[in-house]
């Protein structure tokens, strides 16, 4: 075994660089210091003329809905429009007045008044979930209050109405961070308009006539922003990084019946004012809408890339902002015909999310932090965020690289932090080297695969922790935890949903299935559990040798005496309050177990852990707890195991933790010790068919270890802080 000099300072290339006017100098050498072989502007910033000669590749961002706002002013009754739901009113006499604005940026949206409200809104009584018969209520213009007949006393009364959206949500979003003042307001116009979509096919070719040194056209998205509403104080009210509501308007409902050969109502998009969240077990309306919207976006963003092609461009898209409909794990997004696809990153699960994207020529990550004014002030610590988002995404590129990397926001910003800029250097030349090492091959894998279990499925591979900017929900906090540690893991991970199961069974080569999340939501599954085929398959699967991983409330859904319906396969059941009557005998295990032999400190931090838990099998062995309930379990199931977890949280004892319980479930603990790191701080990754292996630090302090190679042998090594150091075999 022989340690591997890196090359990496002779490599150039494979880095965007963000450019702003007046920087010419500044810019230049960023270039050069960086790596770079491509420049990029961004929102509220253009290419300098001097900066397109001296990059190899130019990227220019064209906004197909906000970019001709010419076009947009003109035509606001072509603006995109959303459904919005008042607030809860209860009603004190037979008649309510409900203000159906109330709680809404006035900025962001105008109430549509061009299509008749009777035919279009809803108004509904939420204590009874009745529909009002339109005849009894009025819209009045003049005040933008719904005024409701022959209400019920204290019942609940809500509105579904459509809105205009006037602002477009990332420009407002810029608008607000970076303060630019009076800077105009943008409106986003919707191509369900055929007189819109033929202009924005104009406005195109007419924008690339003009743009001739552009390399890359990096269309920011295509066409519909996902849910961002904000309230009357101009701050963000309702988030949804997959939310599809921003795309509705009667057009696109009438198409829809057309497709789909039946009508939507406004409440299959307002959901309750859910909204149809991930977190919600899809309704069948639902799915069959984002089937219709796909189906429709990727129509027209194919019209967009042939252009891009036939000018001589690639056709690169920005997955974020408006991505929705353009699901790049779903069955239409192939039909697009892109080059490349670039999405920001700050954590691990967001590199495989874009590197695992099929049918691309390349995939690029955009690393975070933005250099924007939130992050880049007095007294900020852009270094921190810059070295977390480093070393949680290098794990993930160690499994399936990006094939580029770059940054966004304004240089002169980044300049102010002179260390900053110097270890952006040094990540360049690491990306590079593990790039160039890597050169396509495979890493080791263990012999088995590993199913993440839950509604999406392939759909949403690696998105459960999406959320702007990367913070994450709380209800699903475990499943992106989850995500996290897997996505640097020695294992091929697939995602697979119930309706697969039931289609298909279990594939032969799934060794281990995880199911995470909070109750009744689409990541756990909900109802989906009280599905007998479902629960027949997977029991069988254990049965027969396989491995489960429950976290949170896996398999949860009250239903003939049990709450996890797979309790039995568990070994632990979560109390509700029905069963306090009996009595509980769990204890602690005092034999050593494999899953628990890295696990050194007192008490284990399981993040968003789930309370009130305890073992009820006959073979489980409890091995951690807090206080009188279950933390950690494992259990026999016929020729299977499983283990459970009452939350999850990505650190390193967890990790390690994760990685020996799903060895040990999947009967397959002798290959654990394979191209394997010692010290839970560090990584081993091993590229057999190249001859090489790369060793992590993923911690900010130096670690030593000992790598196990090959069948039996080892070596001792000591890293420095976050260094990555590469070996020949």
């Amino acid at each position: 075994m022989s340690y591997l000099k890196g090359n990496c300072k002779k490599l150039k290339g494979q880095v965007t660089l963000p450019t702003e006017i007046g920087m010419d100098k500044e810019i230049a050498m960023l270039y050069d210091k960086w790596g770079c072989d491509a420049v990029r502007d961004c929102d509220g910033t253009k290419l300098p003329d001097e900066i397109k000669k001296l990059a190899e590749k130019v990227y220019s961002t064209f906004f197909p809905t906000r970019g001709d706002q010419a076009w947009a002013t003109e035509h606001k009754d072509q603006a995109q429009e959303l459904y919005l739901m008042s607030e809860y009113n209860t009603a004190a006499a037979d008649t309510l007045e409900i203000d159906i604005m109330a709680g809404y940026f006035d900025q962001q949206f105008q109430i549509d008044t061009v299509h008749d409200p009777k035919e279009w809104w809803e108004v509904i009584d939420r204590t009874t979930g009745e529909i009002i018969d339109p005849s009894c209520w009025e819209f009045d213009k003049s005040t933008g209050k719904v005024i409701i007949s022959n209400t019920k006393k204290y019942h609940n009364y809500t509105v579904g109405f459509l809105v205009y959206m006037v602002w477009d949500p990332t420009q407002m979003f810029n608008h607000i961070t970076n303060n630019w003042g009076d800077r105009p307001h943008e409106i986003s116009s919707d191509i369900c308009h055929e007189e819109t979509r033929k202009n924005m096919l104009k406005y195109l070719e007419d924008w690339l006539n003009e743009h001739p040194d552009t390399d890359v056209v990096r269309f920011t998205t295509f066409f519909y922003h996902f849910t961002l509403i904000y309230n009357q104080l101009g701050m963000p009210k309702f988030f949804d990084w997959f939310g599809y509501g921003s795309s509705i308007s009667p057009i696109a409902m009438e198409k829809f019946e057309e497709v789909k050969g039946y009508k939507l109502r406004p409440e299959d998009i307002i959901d309750e004012g859910y909204y149809n969240n991930p977190f919600r077990i899809p309704s069948k309306h639902f799915l069959d809408y984002m089937d219709y919207q796909q189906a429709f976006v990727a129509a027209a963003a194919k019209e967009c890339a042939d252009i891009a092609h036939r000018h001589g461009k690639e056709a690169m898209m920005f997955l974020g902002d408006n991505w929705i409909g353009t699901e790049p794990f779903g069955k239409h997004f192939k039909k697009i015909g892109l080059d490349a696809v670039v999405g920001s990153v700050s954590y691990g699960a967001q590199i495989r999310m874009l590197s695992e994207i099929p049918g691309l020529k390349y995939t690029e990550a955009r690393f975070m932090p933005y250099f924007f004014p939130d992050v880049f002030f007095e007294g900020g610590d852009p270094l921190k965020e810059l070295n977390f988002s480093w070393l949680a995404g290098r794990r993930a590129i160690a499994r399936k690289p990006v094939d580029r990397m770059g940054y966004g926001g304004y240089p002169s910003l980044a300049l102010k932090f002179p260390e900053f800029v110097e270890r952006v250097g040094k990540i360049c030349d690491e990306f590079r080297e593990i790039y160039s090492n890597i050169d396509g091959d495979k890493p080791y894998s263990a012999p088995f695969k590993v199913a993440v279990l839950n509604c999406w499925g392939k759909l949403r591979a690696w998105y459960a922790g999406c959320a702007g900017r990367a913070s994450g929900y709380k209800a699903i906090y475990s499943s992106g935890q989850v995500e996290e540690s897997l996505c640097g893991m020695p294992f091929e991970v697939e995602y697979i949903s119930f309706d697969d199961i039931k289609e298909n069974g279990i594939p032969e080569d799934i060794g281990v299935i995880i199911n995470v999340g909070a109750a009744n939501t689409a990541w756990s599954g909900g109802a989906n559990w009280l599905d007998e085929t479902v629960v027949s398959r997977i029991r069988e699967f254990v049965h027969n040798g396989g491995g489960f991983i429950g976290i949170g409330e896996p398999t949860a859904c009250q239903h003939q005496g049990k709450y996890f319906q797979l309790s039995d396969i568990l070994g632990v059941e979560r109390e509700l309050g029905y069963y306090l009557n009996y009595p509980r005998y769990g204890q602690l295990s005092t034999e050593e177990h494999f899953i628990m032999k890295d696990v050194t400190t007192n008490k284990i931090s399981f993040g968003e852990e789930i309370p009130w838990v305890y073992g009820n099998g006959k073979d489980e062995k409890i091995l951690s707890m807090s206080g009188d309930y279950v933390q950690v379990a494992a259990n026999s199931y016929g020729k299977g195991r499983s283990a459970y977890f009452s939350g999850f949280e990505y650190e390193p004892e967890n990790n390690r933790l994760l990685l020996r319980a799903i060895y040990w479930v999947a009967g397959k603990e002798n290959e654990m010790e394979k191209w394997y790191s010692s010290n839970i701080n560090t990584e081993c990754h091993a590229y057999l068919s190249s001859g090489k292996f790369m060793v992590l630090n993923n911690s900010y302090e130096s670690q030593d270890t000992v790598i196990y190679y090959g069948d039996n042998d080892s070596m001792n090594i000591k890293l420095e802080p976050m260094e990555c150091r590469w070996f020949e075999i």
